[in-house]
């Protein structure tokens, strides 16, 4: 009889044993299940941190800008003093592309005020740069052209900008008064651009006579 007590507790022992260890498989196969979720979502965030679609539509933007040929470039030119007396100097064509490379150029320059640098491309729109020590400051005649050339787009860029629709209208953009000390006031500057219907390079032209360096500029840029 005490055998049969004890066969009897065996077996009712074998059947809560392996109750128990069904209900461990179980809990251990959620807690994995769970696991796997959690690496699911963590692939997910992964992904959704490295896509930035805008990262692809900046790099079509720049890329749909081209370089004005030398053909399509007016002038591009450095006017400073030295000694008092006014120097003109052409510059690369690639001034006319690369604002950084502009100012670049003009902050090589030994002028008494600095150096001034005057680009009109494709009669179109004119761009003036003037590089005083560290200071820089520019004027971009239409604000426009910089949907279509560089030069402008990077004046733009540099005035903290955004690039205009091209159903807006025209308006230059910068320091108005960035020849201010050599004889073209603020006012004269506004009266020089609102004549939206002339050619870039004669707008420029009259910026250059106001600050008498017309000799010069003629003698060196064939207009």
């Amino acid at each position: 009889m005490a055998d049969d007590t004890t066969k009897d507790f065996d077996d009712e022992d074998a059947e809560e044993f392996d109750s128990l260890d069904d209900r461990e498989d179980a809990d251990r196969g959620v807690i994995s299940d769970d696991y796997d979720d959690l690496d699911d979502d963590d692939d997910d965030d992964g992904e959704d941190e490295d896509f930035d679609p805008d990262d692809d539509e900046d790099d079509d933007d720049e890329d749909d800008y081209e370089d004005a040929t030398s053909d399509e470039i007016d002038f591009v030119a450095a006017l400073y003093r030295e000694d008092g007396a006014p120097v003109v100097m052409p510059l690369p064509d690639s001034c006319a592309n690369d604002l950084d490379e502009l100012i670049a150029q003009l902050r090589r320059l030994p002028g008494d005020t600095g150096a001034t640098g005057i680009v009109s491309v494709n009669g179109e729109f004119f761009v003036i740069c003037r590089c005083r020590g560290r200071q820089v400051q520019v004027l971009l005649s239409d604000s426009l052209a910089s949907n279509d050339w560089p030069l402008a787009r990077d004046v733009v860029d540099f005035l903290g900008l955004d690039v205009p629709d091209e159903d807006e209208d025209s308006e230059s953009v910068g320091d108005l008064d960035i020849l201010a000390d050599q004889g073209v006031s603020e006012l004269d500057m506004e009266n020089i651009l609102d004549d939206l219907d002339e050619d870039s390079g004669e707008l420029a032209h009259r910026v250059v006579v106001k600050i008498k360096f017309a000799p010069q500029f003629d003698r060196v840029i064939h207009l």
